[in-house]
């Protein structure tokens, strides 16, 4: 089955351009892809995605563009080699079975003055749903090395279970030791060119 889990919303700060049309390369040297979950319902577990990466493509006619991301998921890191290998194992992510994590934009649609909808899908633990992202085009610049730079940042919340993820734990009084959904906080940095420069 299919559950809505949403939509990316593009917001410009201060204006409603976007970057100039073509493609553009995530940069995973200065971008981040974390997490944070809920633990025991009163502490939060930050965690990150070390190997990654993407394009996008700005079309002329904005909602025609696009973007695609891999993220490998065995480069989970959350600072704790024990708690990693639980989140590898198929308990969680079963990297041995589903050694990626992929996202693939299949539409765009306006959402306010200076705001977009862009409908996409995450594909996870071997489950593909609609994703919702908030997303926040932070700007286009120069960069040291002759290279135009766009930054975004964005969030989402995933529910485990979306993506047949059911493992927890009840430790007492019906506190799970894991909570049932994901924050998803992207930082993003993209390089406008189909590679990176070097």
């Amino acid at each position: 089955g299919r559950a809505e889990v949403g939509n990316v919303v593009l917001a410009r700060q201060g204006g409603t351009e976007l970057p100039p049309p073509g493609p553009w390369t995530i940069d995973p040297a200065h971008s981040t892809v974390g997490a944070v979950a809920q633990h025991l319902g009163i502490t939060s577990v930050h965690g990150r995605f070390l190997e990654f990466g993407g394009r996008v493509e700005i079309a002329e006619d904005v909602e025609k563009s696009r973007v695609e991301a891999v993220i490998r998921s065995a480069s989970i890191d959350t600072g704790n080699g024990m708690r990693d290998g639980h989140l590898k194992s198929p308990d969680f992510l079963d990297v041995e079975q589903y050694p990626e994590i992929t996202y693939r934009s299949s539409g765009l649609t306006p959402a306010g003055a200076d705001r977009w909808t862009v409908h996409g899908e995450l594909g996870m633990h071997g489950v593909v749903r609609p994703v919702d992202l908030e997303l926040s085009y932070l700007g286009t610049g120069a960069d040291p090395w002759g290279g135009t730079r766009a930054a975004f940042r964005a969030t989402t919340e995933l529910r485990r279970e979306d993506f047949a993820m059911n493992y927890n734990q009840v430790v007492q009084a019906g506190i799970s030791a894991i909570g049932t959904t994901l924050r998803v906080e992207l930082d993003i940095q993209a390089v406008q060119g189909e590679s990176l420069p070097g």
